[in-house]
């Protein structure tokens, strides 16, 4: 296994490389609006993921995904004989999806903002529904209106009848 630095280090001139080679090597117009954006290696070091972006539309991608394919011989060549390691790795060329992914992100962030500004403006003409402040007592509690609150229990004939046979049993 490899140190991942010597990796990172190797990943970071691959890019360079396979950049390079497309831009002054590789002679295909189908590979004219391609940037080379991150390579990562087997920590072995024997394959290398190379991602890219493409500028265009769906089918620009599938005819830059073909011309890389074809070109990838010459491009690992290249970074054979530039890099000096014993074991050139192979090239896997992978459309990057950062792009798609922040776009993909920038439309839900627009479509929550306009949720949000939805929100406020419904808020701006709400009122409460019940009180303002409905843990805040009506009318505070007096020493008379306690007093004029009958207690349930005096009543009940099952607690005088309980209060009647303790009594009866302690004087016995």
């Amino acid at each position: 296994m490899a140190d991942t630095a010597r990796a990172r280090r190797l990943a970071k001139q691959i890019v360079r490389i396979v950049a390079a080679g497309l831009e002054h090597e590789v002679k295909d117009p189908r590979l004219a609006m391609v940037t080379i954006t991150d390579a990562r290696l087997t920590p072995d070091l024997r394959d290398a993921t190379v991602y890219y972006t493409v500028f265009g539309d769906e089918a620009d991608h599938t005819a830059t995904a073909a011309a890389l394919a074809s070109a990838t011989g010459v491009l690992r060549s290249r970074v054979g004989a530039e890099t000096g390691v014993r074991f050139t790795p192979t090239l896997t060329f992978v459309a990057d999806t950062v792009p798609a992914d922040a776009r993909r992100m920038e439309e839900l962030l627009e479509q929550a903002k306009e949720a949000d500004a939805e929100v406020a403006r419904l808020a701006s003409n709400a009122a409460h529904a019940g009180e303002v402040d409905p843990y805040k007592e009506s009318e505070p509690a007096t020493a008379e209106s306690a007093e004029a609150a009958p207690d349930s229990r005096v009543g009940d004939s099952r607690v005088a009848g309980d209060e009647e046979r303790r009594s009866g049993s302690q004087g016995g």
